[in-house]
């Protein structure tokens, strides 16, 4: 049962993110642009203000892959560069935090890119 555990909380942490998400563009007239711009934002100020850590090691990757995630971390990582460089930091914070995931993303969609074959919109 431990093992089984920790996939059983992020699948429902994850999940609710992704219903609360279609929730959002199924009753809004919020696009889904905006709403991942809204994710970001609440992991940002969630993270700045103690409440996502915690979720973080409730639910473990079912919440830090969605885009709150990708907030939370960027408030993490102005966090400790303010703390390490003063004021400074908080402008080179958030890319070295993330410059990790960014890059296996950059990388993932280079090889994704030369084995398929894209097709335009009709």
């Amino acid at each position: 049962m431990d093992v089984i555990l920790p996939y059983v909380k992020a699948f429902l942490v994850g999940g609710a993110f992704c219903v609360i998400a279609q929730i959002l563009i199924d009753r809004t007239k919020l696009t889904p642009a905006r709403i991942l711009v809204v994710y970001v934002v609440a992991g940002v100020i969630l993270g700045a203000l103690g409440l996502y850590g915690p979720l973080v090691e409730f639910a473990g990757a079912g919440a830090t892959t969605p885009l709150t995630g990708f907030g939370y971390l960027i408030a993490k990582g102005v966090r400790s560069a303010v703390e390490e460089k003063g004021i400074l930091g908080a402008f080179i914070g958030s890319l070295q935090a993330s410059a990790g995931g960014i890059a296996a993303a950059l990388v993932f969609g280079y090889f994704a890119c030369l084995f398929t074959k894209g097709k335009p919109k009709k």
